[in-house]
């Protein structure tokens, strides 16, 4: 499906829209609908949505990726969404061959996300990126795979072949403590968002980042934002080393198997005034009800925060009250069924 209604995720809004018409689906393998060829020379934001387990959908998104490399080097940007299940042991080779292609064509493309890929971003894929893209203004590759096989020499590539990059999304485990110098070098175009999955073994085991560093790259771009998104596969010690206190933290998805009473009372004890969303899914405890309640009360920039657990009334209390600026909150205090709305604040 190409779609242009905008979409938000926690912190981070949408980068592509079109008016191509709402279906690419299409049910003649190998055969891409009439609409679409006859105006592929005029697309220049494409968002495409498929299901890799049904063979038609998968088909026409690979053909309408390969045609685009063919007749489109106008591409400003693409962002690829998998919906439905992924078919078991399924690499995507198919699909990351054609965006492998696309990118080697689409010379003018300036954003490019991948979050919603279900498949293993591999090195080749961001070099071709990188030599294939130089005006590239955004770049996603943070998304839901167990494997994380981008190495940190591949996104210092990247860094070094497009200077004008500004957002960056990546598993923690590609990103290095000389990536982050680069970003700070004084020549460097002003860099606004960085993105980091924790998800997966290499991330667990990936070298800390110097506060210093971190520092350092706040003072060269003070707007910087980082969304860190952490998830059970971090043991305590790997949290310890993620959440270092010059992040300039704005966005924090806690989805830990151990303690989160700590990470939520570091984040708001460090990152009060960079902090604009939370999200915690965790068991309900009054500790963890009061580490809420200090966040709340240190953290008055915060926009949106949503609690996948019970939490107690002064809880909500103290959101409201002490965080002006609040938008969207999801604190229930009994259980209900899911999946819990957001209350949306007028």
């Amino acid at each position: 499906m190409v779609t242009g209604t905008q979409r938000e995720g926690l912190g981070r809004p949408c980068l592509f829209s079109t008016t191509l018409p709402p279906s690419c689906d299409c049910e003649l393998e190998g055969m891409l609908p009439p609409y679409l060829s006859a105006c592929l020379d005029h697309v220049q934001n494409l968002w495409l949505e498929f299901e890799p387990s049904r063979k038609s959908s998968r088909r026409a998104a690979t053909d309408l990726l390969a045609a685009l490399a063919g007749r489109t080097p106008g591409l400003r940007g693409l962002c690829l969404e998998c919906r439905g299940e992924k078919p078991l042991f399924d690499a995507g080779r198919d699909v990351l061959d054609a965006v492998h292609a696309l990118c080697g064509a689409a010379g003018a493309l300036r954003h490019l996300d991948l979050r919603r890929l279900p498949f293993s971003l591999d090195d080749a894929l961001v070099l071709q990126v990188a030599h294939g893209c130089p005006e590239l203004r955004s770049l996603f590759l943070d998304n839901r795979t167990l494997v994380g096989s981008v190495g940190p020499g591949s996104v210092l590539e990247l860094l070094e072949a497009c200077p004008c990059l500004r957002a960056l999304g990546l598993h923690l485990a590609s990103l290095s403590r000389t990536a982050l110098e680069a970003l700070a070098a004084p020549e460097r175009a002003p860099f606004e968002l960085l993105a980091l999955r924790c998800a997966c073994p290499e991330d667990a085991r990936a070298p800390p980042l110097p506060d210093e560093a971190w520092a350092a790259l706040s003072r060269r771009h003070p707007g910087l934002e980082v969304e860190l998104e952490l998830e059970p596969v971090l043991p305590a010690e790997s949290v310890t080393r993620v959440l270092q206190p010059a992040v300039p933290v704005a966005a924090l998805r806690l989805s830990l198997s151990g303690d989160t009473v700590g990470p939520v009372r570091f984040a708001a004890r460090h990152y009060a005034a960079t902090l604009r969303a939370l999200e915690v899914r965790a068991a309900a405890s009054a500790e963890l009800d009061a580490a809420l309640e200090e966040l709340a009360a240190r953290c008055a920039g915060l926009r949106e925060v949503h609690c996948f657990c019970v939490v107690r009334p002064s809880v909500l209390h103290a959101f409201r009250a002490r965080c002006p600026r609040l938008r969207s909150y999801t604190l229930k205090l009994t259980r209900e069924p899911h999946p819990w709305r957001p209350t949306l604040v007028a």
